[in-house]
Order: structure tokens, then sequence, then C-alpha cells
């Protein structure tokens, strides 16, 4: 089954209230309770965008593919993609566990990675 995953995204972004932060970017009282809770079933594109746009994401990091027991797929198959990992790694969490000492090199890292 294809579904949202919000919990992710936002944890990655380091979103610790997605329902506040989702009434300041706009949204409406409704949308952000189901948004928060990961109980949207639909959404239509322009709400997708705006999603996309403020979590600086791309719907497939907004979905996550849970095959069903019966289903049975290639490694390759394009779906694969949006399989997340059952164990999603808190990276805020990791940071705070890392000696001060060694975060300038963590960040250096990044930044080399990101650029090129």
């Amino acid at each position: 089954m294809i579904r949202y995953n919000f919990t992710r995204i936002f944890r990655a972004r380091g979103v610790s209230k997605p329902y506040s932060y989702l009434l300041k970017s706009g949204f409406s009282d409704k949308l952000a309770t189901k948004i928060k809770n990961n109980a949207i079933r639909r959404l239509d594109l322009g709400t997708l965008e705006r999603l996309c746009l403020l979590l600086s994401c791309t719907p497939n990091d907004l979905l996550e593919w849970i095959p069903g027991n019966d289903v049975v797929v290639n490694d390759d198959h394009p779906l694969n993609e949006i399989r997340k990992s059952a164990n999603t790694a808190d990276i805020f969490k990791t940071l705070n566990s890392v000696p001060l000492g060694k975060l300038k090199e963590i960040e250096q890292m990044i930044n080399e990675k990101l650029q090129g």
C-alpha cells in the first residue's frame, strides 16, 4: 500500500510541532490536523506542491510504500525507491550525542557532499 508519511519529513526538518508549523504556514486547522496525524488519503496537487515547497522535498519524500504480504517485486522495481526503512534515523538526536569537537568536521563533510 502506498501512503503518506509526514512524520518522517517533519523529523528530518526539525519540526517538533507539525500542527503549529502548518497553521503558521497557512494551512487550515482541519488539514493541519490530518497531516500531523498522517490521516490524509488524498491531496490535491496544489496542496502537495505547497507542502513540498514548505518542506524542501519531493512528493517521493512524503510517500512510502509498504508492500502487502502477498506482493512480490524485483529489487530493481521503481516502487522500492519509496519503500522506507522501519528504522528512520533521528538526525538531531544523533547530532546531540556527537562531541562538540567533531561537529565542525561533520558540518564540513556535509557541505562538501552537498556541493559536490
